[in-house]
């Protein structure tokens, strides 16, 4: 009878992913508020019908009644976000909530199966990094003097990352995590949303040679940290996403020309610089040929894809746990296998639906400092979900970055959190715009319509 359950269970999962994703692409449709809440209610309960579903089986599975203490946590948890931005912020992107809402959902169902104390620790993780998002649209709201820190942007992220190189800790050949009070902090994923309000103060105004040759300046000083350190993800992800607000600020393409060019000759230094990149290549052409000398995680990767196919083997039916590092950098390949690849694919589109609100939101607003802000965010999460998804698919060379939101990761998780909330004060922000230019129009009409009565008075007398 389990098995049954089991089996019938992933395919009603591929059905509530499905439904829910079309969802996402469906609400942009509409303007009217009426329809786009309907849409808003419905993704809630697909997503909550899916969570309980997965957590279910996994009862079912293992018969240990945790599971179903770690499921209504999680549930409150879920609802407590839904309902505290919604009510502290009326004006919140209730697809950005939602969509953040069911990747966490997607990573705690994941995490759950291969760890549940990691899946613990994950959502204590997502509970204090909740609680400091919600002052965040505050703080953008309200400081308008956020503009004018470039240089304390500059030395925080330079100095944040030179940290890393004094006293970090090598984890998997790179040297990424700093030891503060018992916990492990990972600077990078921070110092990238740093980068990002640099970048925009300083290109907000400010597009001549001089000022894009001290930019490019200090964005390299970064980028160098970074290589020196070894974590060449996030690198590759400062670099595009300096590259891309450059371009838009700009309008020069010259400039990202010379910067891939410049990016290419980095790439060629670094793989005869460093070992681990080599092995990386090597793995990236054939990981069954290196398959004891670094290729084994991208090999049970691509083994794990390909024995899920479309439809999956199931929640706790698979081998996603002998897939290393599973929970961070190769969740995607876990999921791939148990939940089905049409299920992944639903997973890639939830991200696009996302990217698609934060470009959105970067093109409405006026302010040319909040548009970089949102565009250099939105840069930021989909450029580091093509990197960890083309790693696991040897599509292009693993560079250890973890799934936003899904994936198991501290600090990681923290940033993304923290993104979401910037991105959502920005949406306030565009409201707020809108509403302004609305009143100045009615302000400007009543003025016009008093004018026309006082002439038309003139006349009569």
């Amino acid at each position: 009878m389990i098995n049954i359950i089991v089996e019938l269970s992933k395919y009603l999962m591929i059905a509530l992913m499905l439904v829910y994703t079309f969802e996402c692409f469906a609400v942009f449709n509409y303007t009217d508020e009426y329809t786009q809440r309907s849409i808003f209610r419905k993704q809630n309960v697909l997503m909550f019908l899916l969570h309980m579903i997965a957590f279910l089986v996994m009862y079912l599975q293992t018969n240990e009644t945790k599971m179903i203490g770690f499921y209504g946590m999680q549930v409150v948890l879920f609802l407590a976000i839904i309902l505290l931005y919604t009510i502290i912020y009326p004006r919140v992107s209730r697809l950005v909530v939602n969509n953040m809402c069911m990747l966490m959902a997607i990573g705690f169902i994941m995490i759950t199966r291969l760890s549940y104390s990691l899946a613990v620790k994950q959502f204590l993780i997502v509970s204090a990094s909740v609680a400091i998002s919600l002052v965040i649209p505050v703080i953008i709201r309200k400081v308008k003097a956020l503009s004018e820190w470039k240089i304390f942007y500059a030395i925080a992220g330079v100095v944040m990352l030179g940290v890393v190189i004094i006293v970090g800790r090598v984890t998997g050949g790179a040297m990424l995590n700093v030891a503060i009070g018992g916990f492990t902090l990972q600077p990078s994923e921070l110092v990238k949303i740093i980068f990002v309000f640099f970048v925009a103060a300083s290109l907000k105004t400010d597009t001549s040679f001089k000022n894009i040759v001290i930019t490019t300046a200090v964005a390299a000083m970064h980028v160098l940290i970074l290589v020196v350190s070894k974590d060449l993800g996030a690198a590759l992800i400062i670099f595009a996403v300096y590259l891309v607000m450059l371009y838009v600020a700009s309008r020069q393409p010259l400039y990202v020309l010379v910067g891939l060019i410049a990016g290419s000759g980095a790439s060629v230094v670094a793989y005869k610089l460093f070992n681990h990149v080599r092995v990386r290549v090597l793995v990236w052409k054939d990981p069954f040929t290196v398959y004891n000398e670094g290729g084994y995680q991208v090999a049970q990767s691509l083994m794990a894809i390909g024995t899920g196919s479309w439809f999956g083997m199931g929640l706790f039916q698979g081998a996603a746990d002998q897939i290393p590092v599973a929970e961070s950098d190769f969740i995607f390949s876990a999921i791939a296998e148990e939940m089905g690849l049409i299920f992944a694919l639903g997973l890639i589109l939830v991200c696009v639906s996302v990217y698609m609100m934060f470009l959105n939101i970067a093109m409405q607003l006026r302010d040319s400092f909040y548009k970089l802000v949102a565009l250099g965010l939105g840069t930021c999460y989909i450029f580091q979900i093509f990197l960890t998804i083309g790693g696991v698919t040897k599509f292009i060379p693993s560079t250890g970055v973890t799934l936003p939101l899904v994936s198991y990761g501290g600090t990681s998780v923290l940033s993304t959190i923290i993104m979401f909330a910037i991105i959502q004060g920005l949406y306030v922000l565009r409201e707020d715009e809108e509403e302004d230019i609305e009143r100045k129009s009615t302000d400007g009409y009543g003025y016009v319509c008093l004018l026309y009565t006082s002439d038309a008075a003139d006349e009569e007398d």
